[in-house]
């Protein structure tokens, strides 16, 4: 059993991308802005004594690679790129608990200005039960 005792949360917000996501064929071709808050819980205790960042989730190579991961997806759903999100992040770092934010900024909706969004949770049920 994995002791939470020492984790922490990094925050990661703002992150602007842009993808190729939506259910019109026009959106998966031109593409479109999203903006995305991360938050991975992780054992800060060995870092934070070391002061290395080889013992923590390195926020940058978390951006740039869902920046990247933006530039190659062609997907209908934001339920489906948020789902990319968790596993690129998994990728880097195994199965860390996670929350994310995927907010899409101008869905082509008439009359409709505002943004859309999911809030997913991933490895997180454990993290609360401390």
């Amino acid at each position: 059993m994995v002791s939470f005792d020492n984790y922490s949360a990094i925050h990661i917000n703002n992150i602007d991308l842009w993808a190729h996501v939506g259910v019109l064929d026009e959106e998966r071709l031109l593409g479109q802005s999203f903006l995305l808050d991360i938050t991975i819980w992780f054992d800060v205790e060995n870092a934070s004594l070391q002061d290395n960042l080889s013992l923590t989730v390195d926020y940058s190579k978390v951006i740039k690679s869902i920046q990247q991961l933006s530039f190659e997806i062609n997907c209908m759903t934001i339920e489906k790129f948020s789902e990319l999100i968790f596993d690129e992040i998994e990728t880097l770092y195994g199965p860390l608990p996670m929350e994310i934010d995927l907010s899409k900024c101008s869905p082509p909706i008439a009359g409709f200005n505002g943004t859309v969004s999911i809030n997913r949770k991933r490895n997180i049920s454990d993290i609360h039960h401390k």
